[in-house]
């Protein structure tokens, strides 16, 4: 009788691991606006019949908190694909040991710049970041050309930028930081602060005021400025640094990583097959004007091509160590 409960005992046990091996479910953490990637994870769940936990960063916090819990998580890995909506976080991550790498069948289709060499990230549809105006408030000849002409008088007071201490504007400002070396960029925002630059809660917030005739313009993603272009005919945007010779615009793929250790990395991968896809890229360019990187990706006609726009060239690397270095700095620059 004892060998018998013994037997049945084991044979519970090999069931209960088994189950847990077999998990139906895969965990993401994303930076991007719920309302246009929840839509896709959803249809991945049909598709697939996987189920999808995800766990999303607030509007107030974004790009910071998912990754401040990734990072507390390091030796007890809960999420399974982190989907960013940009690289640099990916490349902290990278850097903390905490991403595992993942050549994913679709990932040639991508171009050598927006991926890591080791596939530690791998980016998809990405966003740049654009000036928008009120076209109310000022004429599209007297816009500034360059983020540089931004500390010039005759802007005073007149435009907004986010809280550069969340999402993708600590992104812009950070590349900043590489591209024009640290003394330079400093002395750069040392005089948007004296030109009265209008600190916004989140780049929402910058399309709000932009579009409700409360500031002529200010610095904000190409999905916020498509919403704001559907929603009034008195706004529009435009790419900076456009000049031969000029910096260029920051481009922001969407970039995934692999979790280490996580626990459900099959699911994961499928996943992360999924996303890197003609399909989801043309969804997301018909939801949020985000720009495929796949060739021959079919998107409306209003969403700008990669191909006609001059990219600021940017060390990922680089520009991750000066997102963590400068924090105190910008920390003070915010609140002074």
């Amino acid at each position: 009788m004892k060998r018998y409960f013994f037997s049945l005992a084991l044979v519970l046990f090999f069931i209960l691991i088994g189950c847990k091996n077999s998990s139906n479910e895969v965990v993401v953490y994303s930076t991007v606006d719920q309302v246009f990637s929840e839509p896709i994870l959803r249809d991945f769940e049909e598709e697939t019949g996987i189920k999808v936990r995800a766990v999303f960063d607030t509007e107030e916090t974004k790009s910071t908190g998912v990754m401040n819990r990734l990072i507390a998580e390091k030796d007890n890995a809960q999420c399974d694909l982190f989907w960013s909506g940009d690289p640099l976080r990916n490349v902290v991550l990278q850097s903390k040991g905490i991403t595992s790498p993942y050549q994913s069948a679709q990932t040639d289709l991508i171009p050598g710049h927006f991926r890591e060499k080791e596939n530690h990230w791998t980016g998809f549809s990405a966003r740049a970041r654009v000036l928008i105006y009120n076209k109310n408030r000022i004429s599209p000849d007297s816009l500034p050309h360059s983020i540089l002409e931004l500390t010039h008088p005759r802007y005073e007071g007149q435009f907004t930028i986010a809280n550069p201490l969340f999402g993708t504007t600590t992104f812009h400002i950070a590349a900043l930081f590489t591209v024009l070396g640290n003394t330079t960029a400093e002395q750069w925002m040392e005089e948007l602060k004296k030109n009265q630059v209008v600190i916004a809660t989140s780049n929402g917030d910058v399309k709000k005021r932009v579009m409700n005739g409360e500031l002529a313009f200010g610095l904000t993603d190409t999905d916020d400025a498509f919403e704001a272009k559907k929603e009034s005919s008195d706004v529009d945007y435009i790419f900076l640094d456009q000049q031969p010779g000029g910096m260029g615009t920051l481009i922001m793929p969407n970039a995934l990583s692999m979790m280490k250790d996580s626990p459900n990395t099959e699911n994961g991968k499928k996943l992360m097959d999924y996303l890197l896809s003609r399909e989801t890229e043309a969804k997301l360019a018909i939801s949020c004007a985000q720009m495929p990187l796949i060739k021959g990706t079919e998107v409306p006609e209003v969403v700008p091509s990669l191909d006609h726009i001059i990219p600021m060239k940017i060390d990922y690397i680089q520009t991750s160590e000066n997102l963590e270095q400068i924090q105190p700095w910008l920390k003070k620059w915010v609140e002074e």
